[in-house]
C-alpha cells in the first residue's frame, strides 16, 4: 500500500559469530513511512558490538524497498589472535574493528582464456599456454575478488609486476602499477573499471617499451584506516611480449596483411638450390605450438643479456642471432657442412623449428645436432614472430661470403695465373638463407628502420660472437656500411664486386680482372597471403650496373680493408645542399625544397643529381617512394646553383601517414673527378593550429566562453571531424562532432565553461580526422578566485 513498506527480519544460525540458534523466524511487519519502530536490546547489542556491518538507519535510507537484516542472538565474542590491552586493542594499537575491516585480495583471475577479450584483442589467441599472454603497449584487464567491497575513498590498491631474478624498479624489471583515473597509452597505470560487491574488473595499460618476458604478479591492498599492507601473490604468471600493432612499440608494422604474413603466419616457405633452378620447400615455423614459447623464452633466459635489456627490439634479435647457433654459447643448433650426420640429424631433414625448438627446452639447453643456413634461418623466423617481431627467412643466390671485410669477393693468382688456395678463403655459395625482421631503428640515423637483415649462421664474429645483425636494409642498398651492426658482411653478401688478382714478382698484387654482376641475385623470400616467390633484389640493391649501384658500392670499399680497390676521385670541389625557406613545406600546397650544388674549383663541373622522395613514419622507417627523377646540373669555374625542387600535393595527398613527414635523397658522381655526392634530407609538412580565443573574464564559478577556429588546409573535403576539447580546472574533455568539412573551409566552435579551480590554466583542443593530423591549439587562461 502506498505509505507503507514491509521489513523482513530473519533470525538464523548462519551469521558473523558462529554458535547455536533457535530454528529461523521470519517476521514481517508493515511499517508507515516516518513511522518510529523502537530497536531491540538485541539488535542495540548487536550494533554496538559491530557497528560496520549494522549501520543506523536514517529517512536518508528509505528509498530502499526491501531490506532483509540478518539478526543473531548473544552469543560469546571470540578472541582475536594475538594478545590485547584492557581497552579492546592489541599490541599494535589496532583495534578488533579495524582487524576485521583490513581489506586483503581472495582471489585474482587474469581472464587469460583463449577465447577471452584479452588473447583476442592482443592477437595471442594461438598461443599454447594457460598463462595470459599480451603485447606490450596495449591495454588488458583482469578481475580481483576482495574479502569486502573496494572503497575508492578510503582503500588502497596497486600491482606489482617482477621479471627476471633481481627485479628492479630502476631497470624496468619492477613494475609498480598505481590505480589512475585515466590511462595513459604511454606509461603504465591500471583503471578501476568495473565493480560488483567484492569483485573489481581493472583495466591495465602497458608501457610500449617495456621489457618482454614473463613476470609475476602480486597485489598489494591497504586502507587509510589501517595502513598494514596484505599481499596477494597470482598462481598465474603474464607474458609480456613486442606488439606490431601498437604504433608506439619499435616494431609496429602498419599492414594487416603483412601482420597476418610475418607475425601470425606458421607455415611458411625457404627457397634454395641456384639461380636458374629455385626450389621450394614447407617449413614448419610452429610459433604458437604448446610448449614453443616457453622454448622462446628459455632461449633468452640461456643468453647473458639481462632481463632489463629485453625491451629494445634491436638488443633481442642480436641476442636471437646468436643463439640460435651454438659455435660459442650453447646455443640451439649446431652447425654441420662435413656430410657426416650420424650422430644427429642430417639438415636436409628437418621440415620444421617444433622438434628443434622442443628439443633443446626439455634437454636444459643442450644444443641440437644439426642445421645448415636454411635451418638456422626457419628457427631464427619462429623465436622471432613467437616473441611478436615480424620476420621471415629469405634467400640470396649467389651469395658472397668475405672474410676479410675489404667487401670484395677476391680471387688469387700466382705468377703463372695458379690459385693459391690459402688466400682464396672468400667464397660465393650458390644460395644462404638469413632473415629480414621489420623494426625502427632509432639507434640510427632517420630512414633506416623496416626491414633488417639478421643472419643466425655462424659464418664470421661480430663482437667476438658468431651472430649477425641487424642491418638496415635500405643502409645495405646505399652502401652505408658504416651504420651497425655488420652492414659491411651483409653489403658484401649481395653487392660485392668479384675482384681477380696476380702476384707480381716482387711479391706485390695487381687488379687484373673485376666481374661487376657476380653476387647477389634473385633475393627471395615467400610473398604475402600465397605461396608464390617474391623477388626482393630491389630491396637489397639499386639495378645491377646502374649508376646508383655503382656509386654504392664505390662508397662501401672505402670503408672496407681494401678502400684503394676503385679509383679514389682525383678532387672533391663540388657541394650539395638542401635548404627550405621558413619553417618549411605546409600541408595541402606544393612541397618546395631550393637544392644548392656548389663548383669550388676553377674548372667548369658536370653531374646528374638522382633524386627520390619516400613517405617516412614518424620513427625513422620509409614506407614508400613517391617520386624520382633525374637532375642534370653543369657548373662553370666557381658557380653556385639554385635547383628549385617541387613536390605537388597531387603526388602525396593520398601517401602520407602520421607526422607527414618526407625524405628526400639525393646522389651523384662528378663526371671530371669521379667525386661521389650524397646528402638525405628529411622534413615534414606543416600542419595548420587551432586557434582558441578566451571570450570574456575568467572567474571561479562564472559562466565564460573560448571560440576555437579551424581552416581546412587541403582543397579536398575532410570526412567525419572530431574536435576535442579539455581544460583542467576548466571544463572536463569532451568531443563535438562537426562532420564534413569542405576545403579551404573555416569552422568556428564557441564551448561555454564553468572554471573551478583559480590560477593559470591551460584550455587544449586537437582535430581528429583521417585525412589530416597533429592539428591541436591551447590557450593560456588565468582563473580570478571569485
Amino acid at each position: 500500500m502506498p505509505g507503507e513498506r514491509p521489513t523482513v527480519t530473519r533470525t538464523t544460525d548462519v551469521g558473523r559469530f558462529p554458535g547455536a540458534a533457535p530454528p529461523t523466524r521470519v517476521e514481517l511487519s508493515i511499517h508507515k513511512e516516518g513511522e518510529k519502530t523502537e530497536e531491540s536490546a538485541c539488535r542495540r547489542w548487536f550494533r554496538k558490538m559491530c557497528p560496520c556491518c549494522c549501520k543506523c538507519q536514517n529517512s536518508s535510507t528509505y528509498d530502499i524497498t526491501d531490506k532483509v537484516e540478518v539478526v543473531n542472538p548473544p552469543t560469546p565474542v571470540p578472541e582475536l589472535d594475538g594478545p590485547k590491552h584492557e581497552n579492546g586493542k592489541r599490541e599494535n594499537g589496532e583495534s578488533r574493528e579495524m582487524e576485521v575491516m583490513r581489506l586483503s585480495v581472495s582471489f585474482v583471475d587474469l581472464l587469460s582464456s583463449k577465447m577471452g577479450k584479452n588473447r583476442q584483442e592482443h592477437h595471442t589467441d594461438l598461443y599454447h599456454t594457460e598463462e595470459l599472454v599480451i603485447r606490450r603497449g596495449q591495454s588488458f584487464q583482469i578481475e580481483i575478488e576482495l574479502n569486502r567491497p573496494f572503497n575508492t575513498e578510503t582503500d588502497k590498491l596497486h600491482l606489482d609486476l617482477r621479471t627476471g631474478p633481481l627485479p628492479l624498479v630502476s631497470k624496468g624489471t619492477h613494475v609498480i602499477i598505481p590505480l589512475v583515473d585515466t590511462l595513459d597509452n604511454k606509461q603504465w597505470g591500471a583503471k578501476l573499471e568495473e565493480q560488483n560487491d567484492n569483485k573489481v574488473k581493472l583495466s591495465i595499460n602497458s608501457s610500449a617499451s617495456a621489457a618482454i618476458g614473463l613476470y609475476g604478479l602480486t597485489v598489494t591492498t591497504s586502507s587509510l584506516k589501517n595502513e598494514t599492507l596484505n599481499t596477494y601473490t597470482s598462481s598465474k604468471n603474464i607474458i609480456i611480449l613486442f606488439n606490431p600493432w601498437c604504433t608506439e612499440d619499435t616494431v609496429f608494422l602498419d599492414d594487416e596483411e603483412e601482420r597476418n604474413e610475418y607475425v601470425l603466419n606458421d607455415t611458411g616457405r625457404i627457397y634454395y638450390g641456384t639461380e636458374k633452378q629455385i626450389g621450394a620447400r614447407t617449413w614448419n615455423f610452429g610459433q604458437f605450438q604448446e610448449g614453443i614459447l616457453e622454448a622462446c623464452l628459455f632461449v633468452l633466459e640461456r643468453s647473458d643479456m639481462p632481463p632489463s635489456g629485453r625491451g629494445d627490439a634491436v638488443n633481442v634479435v642480436r641476442v636471437i642471432s646468436a643463439m640460435i647457433n651454438a659455435q660459442d654459447d650453447y646455443g640451439v643448433l649446431i652447425g654441420n657442412w662435413s656430410g657426416d650426420y650420424s650422430d644427429g640429424v642430417s639438415p636436409a631433414a628437418w621440415s620444421s623449428s617444433v622438434e628443434i625448438l622442443k628439443k633443446y627446452h626439455s634437454s636444459n639447453g643442450t644444443p641440437v645436432s644439426y642445421g645448415q643456413c636454411w635451418v638456422f634461418s626457419g628457427v631464427t623466423t619462429s623465436v622471432l614472430r613467437c616473441l611478436g617481431i615480424p620476420a621471415r627467412s629469405v634467400t640470396n643466390f649467389q651469395s658472397a661470403h668475405d672474410t676479410d671485410v675489404s667487401l670484395t669477393n677476391d680471387v688469387y693468382f700466382d705468377e703463372d695465373m695458379e690459385p693459391i688456395d690459402y688466400l682464396n678463403s672468400d667464397s660465393v655459395w650458390n644460395f644462404h638463407v638469413w632473415n629480414d625482421c621489420w623494426m625502427a631503428r632509432p639507434d640510427l640515423p632517420n630512414g633506416h628502420g623496416g626491414w633488417q637483415a639478421v643472419d643466425s649462421t655462424p659464418q664470421e664474429t661480430s663482437q667476438g660472437t658468431f651472430r649477425c645483425g641487424p642491418a638496415s636494409v635500405t643502409a645495405i642498398r646505399s652502401g652505408q656500411v658504416y651504420l651497425k651492426h655488420d652492414t659491411p658482411f651483409v653489403f658484401a653478401e649481395v653487392n660485392s664486386d668479384k675482384i681477380y688478382w696476380q702476384r707480381n714478382l716482387d711479391g706485390t698484387f695487381s687488379q687484373i680482372h673485376s666481374e661487376k654482376k657476380a653476387v647477389g641475385h634473385c633475393i627471395s623470400t615467400k610473398a604475402v597471403g600465397s605461396d608464390d616467390r617474391a623477388d626482393i633484389t630491389h630491396l637489397y640493391k639499386h639495378q645491377e650496373g646502374s649508376e646508383e649501384e655503382r656509386i654504392a658500392v664505390e662508397t662501401a670499399s672505402r670503408y672496407g680493408s681494401k678502400p684503394d680497390v676503385y679509383s679514389s676521385p682525383m678532387a672533391e670541389d663540388v657541394r650539395v645542399e638542401v635548404k627550405m625557406e621558413g619553417e618549411g613545406p605546409r600541408m595541402g600546397a606544393d612541397a618546395q625544397l631550393s637544392i644548392v650544388v656548389k663548383n669550388l674549383s676553377s674548372e667548369p663541373r658536370r653531374t646528374t643529381l638522382h633524386s627520390q622522395v619516400a613517405v617516412m613514419y614518424y620513427t625513422g622507417v620509409l614506407k614508400g617512394t613517391i617520386k624520382k627523377e633525374q637532375l642534370p646540373v653543369e657548373l662553370l669555374p666557381n658557380e653556385e646553383k639554385t635547383i628549385e625542387w617541387i613536390l605537388p600535393y597531387q603526388q602525396y595527398q593520398n601517401q602520407l601517414v602520421d607526422q607527414a613527414a618526407l625524405m628526400l635523397t639525393l646522389s651523384g658522381r662528378v663526371n671530371e673527378t669521379k667525386q661521389v655526392l650524397a646528402s638525405q634530407t628529411s622534413f615534414r609538412l606543416l600542419t595548420p593550429d587551432l586557434n582558441i580565443t578566451p571570450l570574456g573574464k575568467a572567474v571561479v564559478g562564472k559562466e565564460m566562453a573560448a571560440k576555437i577556429t579551424f581552416t581546412n588546409p587541403l582543397p579536398k573535403m575532410l570526412k567525419d571531424v572530431v574536435f576535442r576539447v579539455e581544460g583542467l580546472g576548466l571544463q572536463k574533455g569532451h568531443e563535438v562532432f562537426v562532420g564534413d568539412v569542405s576545403g579551404q573551409a573555416t569552422v568556428t566552435l564557441t564551448e561555454h565553461f564553468i572554471p573551478t579551480q583559480p590560477g593559470p590554466r591551460k584550455l587544449v583542443a586537437s582535430l581528429d580526422c583521417k585525412q589530416l593530423t597533429q592539428v591541436h591549439g591551447v590557450a593560456d587562461i588565468i582563473v580570478l578566485e571569485q
